[in-house]
């Protein structure tokens, strides 16, 4: 007899996983055919990221700046501390020398006790606080134990000092290397963002930069603008004959430049020396507030943190040395990027 039996229901659990995957699946299908496809960002777009990388890059830089530049004069008075301790060492040893050959002669012509040849030993601090010693010596070799005592307490001045300098340079090193790694890869951001664009919309973004530096140039060389000092005089016609040099981070020229770079580079030219960041040279001069009170070679600071210089080249345009893929050139103070915070007059 031929069996009736039901065919098996599938559980409720299993039916629940398919119908759930199967819904799932049905609004991933939908999603993917209503989704809009990745669109490239625009050349404005680009731009506007371009141009906050390079914002923080030069940021970076100016600290890169100060670092090598503490780097470097760390050097130089560990050096000369180096220098004053390898002499001090050799008229400290003179000294004993010297203390060594009276009391050898005192010794052998029975002139002096043999206790005197303590004081020949590395810390005569011990023996001259001992008043019955100092009865056997004679005033002059008195006088060249003080010599040796103050030598040697010189010496590990010295000594400690150089140590905690070279301390410091081991850690101005350390954020050196940190800057120096920030701008490279600010900088390679920026190029990788470039290179999304067309060679057409590159040529656009040259063409726009170099017409807004063509009109910067007529606008600061038209109309009558005060002239500077001397000084500020030949800084500015020195920063005008780099005029198309290019920007390199940490450059101070004369075949490439930063911003800091350039200001001073070019007082230098006019025998004038101020800092090398941006931050410091707020420091070498009178400051104005007013962008009409501003004469043509004055220093001209913009952003919060005071990060980027240029020289002022008269009615609202500068001459600086702008970022990474660009040259020293002219440009309207409206379009750096950042508030005009002041000027200084050195």
């Amino acid at each position: 007899m031929a069996s009736h039996r039901r065919p098996k229901q599938p559980s409720r659990a299993r039916v629940t996983v398919l119908t759930t995957a199967a819904a799932a699946a049905v609004v991933m299908s939908s999603q993917a055919a209503n989704a809009a496809p990745s669109e490239k960002p625009s050349k404005d777009e680009v731009k506007a990221k371009v141009d906050k990388l390079y914002e923080q890059a030069e940021q970076a830089t100016e600290k890169y700046n100060g670092a090598k530049e503490k780097q470097e004069k760390l050097q130089k008075e560990i050096s000369t501390i180096q220098d004053n301790v390898a002499k001090g060492q050799q008229e400290l040893n003179d000294l004993r020398d010297g203390l060594g050959s009276m009391a050898s002669a005192q010794y052998r012509s029975g002139g002096i006790d043999p206790s005197v040849q303590l004081f020949l030993s590395a810390d005569p601090d011990d023996y001259l606080d001992k008043a019955s010693t100092l009865d056997q010596l004679s005033a002059q070799q008195v006088d060249s134990l003080k010599k040796i005592q103050e030598k040697q307490r010189e010496l590990a001045q010295q000594r400690a000092e150089a140590a905690e300098k070279l301390k410091d340079l081991s850690s101005t090193r350390a954020e050196l290397g940190k800057k120096k790694k920030e701008v490279q890869g600010k900088l390679a951001s920026a190029q990788k963002l470039l290179n999304t664009l067309t060679a057409e919309e590159k040529a656009q973004l040259a063409e726009e930069q170099n017409r807004a530096t063509r009109d910067s140039m007529r606008d600061a060389l038209s109309g009558n603008v005060p002239a500077g000092s001397g000084r500020a005089a030949a800084a500015f016609a020195a920063a005008q004959s780099k005029l198309g040099t290019p920007y390199v981070y940490g450059a101070t020229g004369p075949s490439s430049f930063d911003c800091s770079g350039l200001t001073s580079w070019a007082y230098a030219q006019a025998g004038v020396g101020i800092p090398r960041t941006s931050e410091a040279q707020t420091g070498a001069g009178t400051k104005i507030y007013s962008v009409d009170q501003l004469k043509v070679g004055d220093l001209v600071f913009f952003f919060n943190d005071l990060h980027h210089v240029g020289l002022y080249a008269g009615n609202g345009q500068i001459i600086h040395a702008p970022r990474t893929g660009t040259v020293v050139r002219y440009e309207s103070m409206n379009t750096i990027g950042g508030p005009f915070m002041f000027g200084v007059r050195v």
